[in-house]
């Protein structure tokens, strides 16, 4: 095998070296560059907010508060899944679900943030004090569906900010949504 001298090319090689090094760094990027595109915001699916409904269901959808001479309930917790709700339905003192509560808007950059907004009028609602003995309260998503209705009650603790629940009905079916399929025997 030939041995080359570099040493009387010197610019030469330095020159070969340098190319091979910028060919070859540009290359990945060149490819990198074709693989890119532009990344849009897309909130989750709403599997992924039923699931999170379902795990907030214990410790509360809402939350009871005494302060300042009101009851306040607070809607935080359903709130942060605004982005795949279409309404919250809720009735206070019984469950015939005629109110509807106002949702934050939202933004797919931050699905699961919440708006700032000095009224707070989407964060808790202000009663009289002992005036709710119980809340209804129903989650409807973007898609129709309702989730079961939860009915919950202020917790034994009046120095705490929480919910208990006294009783769970399920949701109506829509007429459109498929029912189980019936096993085979």
């Amino acid at each position: 095998m030939p041995v080359i001298d570099f040493s009387t090319r010197k610019p030469l090689a330095a020159a070969l070296l340098l190319g091979a090094a910028l060919l070859a760094g540009s290359l990945p990027a060149l490819a990198q560059e074709e693989d890119e595109e532009q990344y849009e915001a897309q909130i989750p699916a709403v599997s992924i907010y039923k699931a999170m409904l379902d795990a907030n269901k214990q410790t509360g959808w809402v939350q009871f508060r005494n302060f300042a001479d009101q009851q306040l309930i607070y809607f935080t917790a359903l709130q942060t899944m605004h982005c795949r709700l279409s309404e919250i339905r809720y009735s206070i003192n019984s469950e015939t679900l005629d109110q509807r509560f106002p949702l934050a808007k939202c933004d797919p950059e931050l699905p699961f943030n919440l708006p700032s907004d000095d009224s707070q009028n989407w964060l808790y609602l202000g009663l009289k004090p002992g005036e709710a003995q119980t809340i209804a309260v129903q989650a409807v998503w973007d898609d129709g569906s309702g989730s079961e209705i939860v009915v919950y009650q202020p917790c034994k603790n009046p120095d705490a900010t929480c919910a208990s629940i006294k009783t769970i009905k399920k949701g109506k079916k829509r007429a459109d949504e498929p029912s189980p399929a019936t096993p085979v025997r």
